[in-house]
Parts: C-alpha cells; structure tokens; sequence
C-alpha cells in the first residue's frame, strides 16, 4: 500500500484500482481473481482477519495523518479526533484554550470554518480511510458467500461504512428533513472506485447519501443475522454484531423523524444485545474505560501495545481523562456546562460524575480526591475513571465508548413519543432512569416536544463526552448557546444560532484541489469565526 497521501479520497483513488477487486496473496505479486477469493480465505483466515482488523485498527490509530499532515498533531488519533472535535465545538465540554489544550481550535471553531487547519483535514481522513478499508473489505469476499464467518466479516464491514457516511452527513450537511436535496460528502463505494480514480466524486445528495447508509445497514444486518444464526460471534465488543447494527440504523432512522422505524430498531437492539443498563452502583464511581462494562454495545478497543498508549499523551484519556497523566492535568482538563449541571437534582447518581463548584464529587475516594484538587478546579469531570482504577496512570489503555445501551432506551422513548404515543415516550423515560440513575425521578413535559426536550436534556447528561452531543445539536436545529456555561475565556462564549454556516464542516483545500469533481464554488460556504457574546452570570 502506498505511503497515505493528502485527504482521504485522493487516497481512495490512488488505491482503488490495486485494491479493490484484486488480492494479492503472495511477495512476487500473484494476483488471485474474485471468484478464488474465498478459496484464499479459507487456506489462510489470517488474512480474512486482518481485512476486518484493518477497519478497526483504524478507529484507534497514532498520527495517521502525519504524512499526509506534514505536521505530528498530538490530536490525531483516529476516530476519538473526531469526538473530541465535536465535543469541543458543542456547548456542553467546556475547556480553557491554553497552550495545553489541543481542542483550542474547535472551541473556536477554527478547526471547520478554515479548510487548511489541521482538524479539518484529520476529520474528513479519518473517516474516509475508515471508509477505504470497508470497500476494500466488502471487495474481498464472495457477496454469494455460505460461510457464517465471512458473513460476519461483510456484515462488519458494510455497518461500519454506514457509520462514516452517517457521520460525515451530519457535519457537512444540516439535518436530513428539508435538506434532501443539497449536497453532502463524495459517494465512494468499492463499486464505483474505478471511476472515482479516473474522473474524481462529486458532492452527492444527502438523499443519496443516506440511501446508501440505509442500503448498507440493511445488507451489513442481513450478513450479521445470518452469520449469527449459524453460530457466529463476535470476539469482543471492538466489532459490530447484529445489535449494533441495528442501533446504527436507530440513530439513523432518529435523525430522519422515522419515528415507528427508530422504535422498531430501538427496540430490536435492546433485544439483540448482550448490553444491560449500567446500575446505579456501577456508576457511583469513576468508571466508562473497559468495553466489557455491562452497558456498552461497541467501544475502541486499545490495548497496552497501541502505540497510542506506549505514546503516553497522544490519546484519548489524555485529553479527556482527569484521574489519568496526561495533557488534562496541565490544560485544566474537561469540564461540564455549568448550567446543565445545575439541572441535576442531588439524588441523581450523575452529579457525581463532575466535581462540584467547591471541586469535590461524592463518587471519589480519598485519594482520588487528593489527586483532582492538585489540578483541577469545580465541575471536572470524573465520570471516566482511569486504566484500571491506577490513579496517575501513565500508560492509559482506556478503552472507548462507541455505543451504549442507555441510549437505545433514550431512542426508544423519543420515537415513541414523537411517534404519537406520548404516554408511552414518557414512561419508558422514567423507567429508565428511576431504575438506573435517579430513583426519585419524575418526567413533568407532557407534550411530545417537551418530552424530546427532556429527552435531549438526559442525552446531554447520559452521553456526556462520549463524542454524541453535536449530532442531536444538529439533528434538533439547536442553537450553539455557551452563556452561563462556564468557558474560563470570554472569548469563547458564543450564541450560535440553529442553521448558521458556522456549523458546518468545509471540505479540506487539499481535497478540493486533488479531486477532479470538486471546485471551490462546491465547498460549503467560507464562514467566520463566531463572535463572542456576553456571559450569564449567576
């Protein structure tokens, strides 16, 4: 494979004529045709492993984008770029933009609104690689196959290619409804690749680019289903499986106001996944760093080999953890929206996933206490707990959350009361969260919007830094709103309007000048840095 160059579909066009239909099995550069394909896999499944492991290696990578970069970004990291992104841009992860803080850029936005900075580029390569690696894979094996494990593989693959589409659909693109027709990202499947090298893509649709997420989901859970049927699992959680798939499909079908079809998906997720809810004990502590807790779904998987963990810093739990060493101890690490906070009665379990105004959490031990007041003021987060509970973990394999089962509940209730059946919205919403987070909890909406409000008010909370929160800012027309928040920085308190150019991602110069079918005038509009606005005070 040749060394990654620039943006993701230059790198997709550069490769996809030697990678796509043709595998090469042997160092003299045999080339084995489609239809022998599964005759290879068979005589060495270790190469039908590493097509799939290719895909996830990817969601945990160390400086992929060096080269491409020309730059060592201490923030690239693969999929978590992506969360830390969003997270930052939002209004919920609040941070100081100081030198030790890698988010400075997305907390003013400058990450998306200018097409050479750095995150821009990370953003769209990250999930186009990802991307590359699931066409490669779908290529790789006989559509027509009987085998339970390459089932399982093709259903993987076409999930996760779903899954990149659908996020970059939402930051290119606003919400689906009403947006049918403008355009969204390059459509680049293992089917017309060839094209793609000789002519460059275009900007499709978003209707195009969700008929192709949806179409993949539908193919990638008709592989999983079968695959499962005849007996075949998944290792661990790092892959997709049936559940997954069809909570991709939920969120999806949420975003479009497919409300019976988000229940229904919902509903088959929960059914399908080994996941539970977590309990109120399980979560009275510092906790989300393993994927076999019993509420994740999906997670990045990282082991103590990763380079990202032998890096010390370059990772997620750096920027993000408060109980591990790294970039957090010395930026002041991550705090919650002062305002949100408040809104947590002292009976919820939650609140003790931030510290308080005065720095304390009842959810600390001792000497996990000690260590948060040496860095850290009020409302820091301590909802992730460091790599195996070692306080001032260096070496940090944290684990990632890529899908819990809380939110399939939080799914469930919203379809089912947006979908017309308000009382049922709202008693799966107090199910949930008197049995598992706040026994003394009363849902008071009673219209079906005030009930998605509350909803999207939980999700905030429940999904807090998980990297999830910008998409329901975009898919519910929210305004960016940091008043009262709590952004040490004036400068970074914004009021950010619903349906502002601000929000949206712009397609990176260098994939706008490599690729053929894109000019400038195809990019989304060149907006400026939001300006800041006056605080709220208590």
């Amino acid at each position: 494979m040749k060394t990654k160059y620039l943006f993701a579909s230059s790198l997709l066009l550069s490769l996809a004529f030697a990678g796509c239909q043709d595998l090469d099995t042997a160092p003299e550069g045999d080339v084995v045709t489609t239809d022998q394909k599964e005759d290879v896999y068979e005589l060495n499944p270790e190469r039908a492993d590493a097509a799939i492991n290719a895909i996830y290696s990817q969601f945990k990578e160390y400086m992929p984008n060096e080269n491409a970069l020309g730059a060592s970004r201490h923030n690239d990291i693969g999929y978590p770029t992506i969360m830390l992104c969003t997270d930052a841009n939002g209004m919920d992860v609040v941070s100081d933009d100081n030198g030790y803080n890698w988010q400075g850029n997305s907390l003013t936005y400058t990450d998306h609104l200018d097409y050479t900075s750095y995150e821009c580029q990370m953003v769209w390569n990250d999930l186009y690689n990802i991307i590359f690696s699931s066409n490669n894979a779908i290529a790789s094996f006989d559509p027509e196959t009987d085998d339970p494990t390459f089932q399982m593989y093709l259903g993987r693959a076409y999930a996760t290619r779903a899954f990149c589409y659908f996020n970059l659909a939402q930051l290119y693109q606003f919400n689906y409804v009403g947006n049918q027709d403008k355009p969204c990202v390059p459509l680049i499947t293992n089917e017309n690749s060839a094209d793609a090298a000789a002519n460059g893509a275009p900007r499709a649709t978003v209707q195009e680019i969700y008929d192709q997420i949806e179409a993949d989901l539908e193919t990638g859970i008709n592989f999983l289903k079968a695959a499962e049927d005849a007996g075949a699992t998944r290792a661990d959680r790092r892959y997709i499986d049936q559940a997954v798939a069809y909570g991709i499909r939920a969120r999806v079908a949420l975003t479009k106001q497919e409300w019976a079809a988000a229940e229904e998906a919902a509903q088959t997720a929960i059914s399908l996944s080994d996941a539970r809810p977590a309990t109120i004990a399980e979560v009275s502590y510092p906790t989300f760093w393993d994927v076999s807790e019993p509420d994740w779904m999906w997670g990045v998987l990282v082991e103590e080999s990763d380079n990202v963990v032998s890096s010390g810093i370059v990772n997620w739990p750096s920027h993000m953890g408060s109980l591990n060493y790294g970039y957090a101890n010395f930026s002041g690490g991550k705090q919650i929206n002062k305002a949100l906070y408040n809104t947590i009665p002292d009976t919820d379990v939650r609140k003790g996933w931030w510290t308080n105004e005065e720095g304390t959490s009842p959810n600390l031990t001792e000497d996990q206490q000690k260590w948060m007041d040496t860095y850290y003021g009020g409302y820091t987060q301590v909802k992730f707990g460091p790599d195996k509970d070692v306080i001032g973990q260096s070496a940090s394999a944290n684990d990632i959350p890529l899908m819990r089962i809380e939110e399939m509940y939080l799914i469930l209730a919203e379809a089912q009361a947006m979908g017309g059946d308000t009382g049922t919205g709202k008693a799966t919403l107090e199910t949930l969260i008197q049995s598992y987070r706040d026994p003394e909890y009363t849902c008071t909406a009673a219209s079906a919007a005030d009930i998605q409000e509350e909803i999207y008010r939980q999700r905030r909370i429940e999904l807090w830094g998980e990297g999830l929160i910008w998409y329901d800012i975009m898919r519910l027309n929210k305004d960016v709103d940091r008043r009262g928040a709590g952004f040490p920085q004036p400068s970074s308190v914004y009021h950010i309007p619903a349906g502002s150019d601000i929000l949206l991602w712009r397609i990176p110069q260098n994939e706008i000048n490599s690729n053929q079918a894109l000019t400038e005038d195809d990019n989304n509009k060149a907006g400026t840095t939001p300006q800041p606005v006056q605080d709220i005070t208590e």
